[in-house]
């Protein structure tokens, strides 16, 4: 058991690609904690996934010990975060768990979207924040320059650390600043137990595998412990730290970090986020500091072999169990059958989640287009939620249509303020503010519908600013808008997973570029096939698809003209007969046509 005044928890946090990770990897060598042997660069991103992508994806706890210049032993908590705006609610976990932060900003690009979200997110919490600036051994490093940005952007007072994580310079400094600053657990451990689960995962030998930190009292194998939100009584069967491997150990008093296992098979017992209290003394109110997901992009999800349905509904059980953040629930489809809809924090975060679940559970998925949640005042004077596009009452129906609207905030080189305005004037964005934040980087914030940001706004806004611009987003409420269903209908018949909702104004653009995409997409028939777009019961775009045609007059070599055309007119009752009964099979890539349009390029 370590004293309190010698633990110290913190969290690592950063815009994407800043260099946490590698920070991360530093303070393991530096403390010991992985043998030179074992390390690999971005241990702590163990996920395949992660490793490709260069992102962190998960919160992950390390335990350190650090024996520091005052010749003390300390117990350094490190919980690594993800750095992207969808996975805030990862990064919202991890500090509710801590103490302190490390504001990590690159020295090359200066302070960021996600830098300054992350930041006011940790002094939300009234974490102490010790501002460190990375990578000042580039040439291009302006130390001075982002040193006076931290201040008046991120107002923080507090003299940054230069340091190097890929060179490893500062990284002894970091660690006494960590022991310093960052102020120790104030938890009691002789009272009622209390511990914050903040993150969980699923062994099939083990069960469910919880990480906690304990606030209050003491953990220790035999206890009987309940779940504040469900009063569900389990005996703990093991305790121990992750070293960055579990370690077994006697108890986890107040102030530590590390795993629980008591045997808990049913995943629906838990629940990230809750609060771990024993049996016989229970507590009048749950921990602080945590906050509900609320998904905000809801896309189907498919298998393209029927047969697949049960294992996909397994996979998703496990896979929220890890990742709590995504919701789901069983829908179908005329054109895919049995599936489930999800809800999710972003479209990346939508992307991670489909690629996990084909890789780690083998499955072979179909997306389809990813829509937001939609408000209608019926016309009986009920307010309805919306989320997914067959549900869209038909025209006439309601009489408020609301949209969910964000604040977009945008930092990027000055340079580039005119590509980025028109995409923002284009995708129905408002003007709310601009400030300059230096001599050459500039603030944009404005107003923009979400559903506007769901499909192609990332790698549109990445394009026009050369890759340099960054993106944070955070929800503002609802606003009414003209918005209307639009159709896809193939040989006559409605594609109910090839909806969508989008505002009236574009509906002929999208209706029109949809049905080309698909024209290119669709194999050829024996018959004609017609590719309509449809908005309140009117067609407003259409595109046909030839027929397949067999030379039947190959073989006619003589003859009178009659023969040839009784050949033709038998061909032609054919495809009539084949266009009366035939069923057109869509691919795959059709599903996702609509993430592929392009509407700020064609719509003008």
């Amino acid at each position: 058991m370590t004293a309190p005044a010698r633990i110290r928890n913190f969290s690592i946090i950063a815009h994407i690609d800043h260099g946490k990770s590698t920070l991360a990897d530093r303070l393991l060598e530096a403390t010991g904690t992985i043998e030179a042997r074992q390390m690999q660069a971005q241990v702590m991103d163990s996920m395949e996934l992660e490793r490709e992508r260069g992102i962190t994806i998960k919160a992950k706890a390390v335990r350190m010990r650090y024996r520091a210049a005052d010749g003390c032993d300390y117990v350094l908590n490190l919980i690594d975060t993800p750095g992207h705006v969808d996975f805030s609610y990862e990064v919202s976990r991890a500090l509710a768990a801590c103490e302190g932060a490390l504001l990590v900003v690159d020295a090359t690009q200066g302070v960021e979207a996600q830098t300054l979200a992350n930041a006011n997110l940790a002094q939300a919490l009234n974490l102490e924040i010790l501002p460190i600036i990375n990578k000042v051994d580039l040439p291009a490093a302006d130390v001075e320059g982002v040193c006076s940005q931290i201040e008046d952007v991120l107002q923080i007072a507090m003299e940054p650390i230069s340091i190097s994580a890929k060179q490893g310079l500062g990284t002894a400094e970091v660690l006494e600043a960590i022991v310093r600053d960052v102020p120790p657990p104030t938890g009691d451990p002789q009272g009622p137990l209390a511990a914050l689960i903040f993150d969980s995962s699923f062994s099939v030998y083990r069960g469910v595998i919880l990480l906690v930190r304990v606030v209050h009292g003491v953990l220790a194998p035999g206890l009987k412990v309940s779940f504040f939100s469900s009063l569900h009584e389990v005996t703990v069967e093991e305790v121990g730290y992750l070293t960055p491997k579990m370690s077994s150990a006697d108890t986890l008093s107040a102030g530590e970090v590390g795993y629980v296992i008591c045997g808990i098979k049913d995943i629906h017992q838990v629940r990230v986020g809750d609060t771990l209290m024993e049996a016989r003394r229970p507590l009048s109110a749950a921990l602080p500091g945590y906050k509900e997901a609320k998904p905000v992009v809801f896309a189907g999800m498919f298998p393209v072999n029927p047969a697949d349905y049960p294992e996909l509904a397994a996979a998703l059980e496990k896979l929220n169990l890890e990742d709590s953040s995504f919701n789901y629930s069983p829908e179908s489809s005329q054109a895919l059958g049995f599936g489930f809809r999800l809800g999710f924090l972003g479209l990346l975060h939508m992307d991670i989640v489909k690629e996990r679940l084909e890789r780690e559970f083998d499955l072979s998925l179909i997306a389809t287009s990813p829509n937001v949640i939609y408000r209608i005042l019926t016309a009986e004077g009920t307010w309805q939620t919306i989320d997914n596009p067959a549900k869209f009452p038909a025209y006439g129906e309601a009489r408020v249509i609301e949209e969910p609207y964000v604040l977009v905030t945008i930092i990027l080189p000055v340079a580039h303020q005119e590509g980025v305005l028109n995409l923002l004037k284009d995708r129905r964005g408002e003007y709310a503010s601009i400030e300059y934040i230096a001599a050459s980087r500039m603030l944009i914030r404005y107003h923009l519908p979400l559903c506007e940001m769901v499909v192609n706004f990332y790698d549109r806004l990445k394009s026009v600013s050369k890759g340099y611009a960054s993106l944070d987003y955070a929800e503002e409420g609802y606003r009414a808008s003209d918005m209307a269903r639009l159709e896809i209908l193939i040989h006559g018949d409605p594609v109910d997973a090839l909806s969508s909702i989008v505002h009236r104004d574009k509906a002929f653009s999208i209706g029109r570029q949809m049905c080309a995409k698909l024209k290119e997409l669709i194999h050829r028939q024996n018959f004609e096939v017609a590719i309509q777009a449809r908005v309140e019961n009117r067609i407003i775009a259409r595109e046909t698809l030839s027929a397949k045609r067999k030379d039947v007059l190959a073989k006619c070599y003589g003859g009178d003209i009659t023969r040839k055309r009784k050949l033709l007119s038998k061909q032609k009752e054919g495809k009539k007969r084949s266009k009366q009964f035939g069923a057109v099979e869509l691919p795959q890539e059709a599903f996702l046509a609509v993430l592929r349009l392009d509407e700020d390029k064609t719509s003008g």
